[in-house]
């Protein structure tokens, strides 16, 4: 059930990659998020019809926390990033259907740029037996590195553009390397990311028979299937909402050649 409030900002500060990292009092909506990466819609500013989707990077329900890591893309994130603690916050959420996972079950779990922060929500609150690929383009634009090594018991992967940390290239690589190295030990591939990222990402599990969730990155309007604007094609030629029926979907139902 999806809630709207004014949420306190608690604790509000700037990574060393760019990125803002917030954390608000949530008010109620952590009790009702039921799966990771599911996201606010957060209201910024009185000159901005519109709100702006932010994705949920960890929460807890029993603190009544949710912790937010996002980037300036905008005018609407560049006055999100202005916050101060103590202000509040008109938000709406939790809204979206996240990535679907199993208790005691072992995912490989991809993300890039922007789309780190949400697998961390999936490392912290999925089985235990997860590992990390994650992919940045550059060695400065790294964030949550300690945070995932701590929550995944399988260890983390990087991967750079510019090869200034480790793999140089892409994550897909990465991605098919730990797969084969460790056939039908994944019960799945969950990824976060750039579509190009996700397209090649998906290619390289439906290659190596290996289930994968992707979570798709679109421009939204309400947030709630009203409107059009996050609109994408399926495989079976139909339009789907990424903000009401996403943003997570399973990969072979995504048509990549949109």
């Amino acid at each position: 059930m999806k809630v709207e409030t004014q949420c306190k900002v608690l604790e509000m500060a700037q990574l060393t990659s760019g990125g803002w990292s917030m954390t608000v009092e949530s008010h109620g909506i952590a009790q009702q998020i039921s799966a990771p990466d599911q996201f606010l819609h957060i209201k910024c500013g009185h000159s901005h019809l519109l709100r702006r989707p932010i994705s949920i990077c960890n929460w807890s329900a029993q603190r009544d926390l949710i912790r937010l890591v996002f980037e300036v893309r905008g005018e609407g994130t560049q006055w999100l990033s202005r916050r101060k603690v103590g202000d509040s916050l008109d938000v709406l959420g939790p809204l979206g259907n996240g990535f679907s996972m199993e208790a005691e079950k072992r995912y490989l779990l991809v993300g890039g740029g922007i789309g780190v922060p949400p697998m961390l929500g999936c490392a912290v609150h999925g089985s235990g037996h997860c590992t990390a690929v994650l992919g940045f383009r550059s060695a400065g634009n790294t964030m949550l590195l300690e945070e995932f090594e701590k929550a995944c018991t399988g260890g983390v992967r990087l991967a750079t553009d510019d090869g200034t940390l480790g793999h140089h290239g892409f994550v897909d690589a990465l991605v098919r390397q730990e797969l084969e190295k460790h056939p039908g030990e994944y019960d799945g591939v969950l990824a976060c990311g750039p579509k190009p990222m996700l397209k090649s990402v998906a290619a390289v599990c439906a290659q190596l028979d290996t289930p994968c969730q992707v979570s798709m990155e679109e421009r939204m309007g309400c947030g709630v299937g009203a409107c059009l604007v996050c609109a994408c094609k399926n495989t079976q030629g139909h339009y789907v909402h990424v903000c009401k029926d996403g943003p997570v979907f399973p990969a072979q139902e995504v048509d990549w050649n949109e």
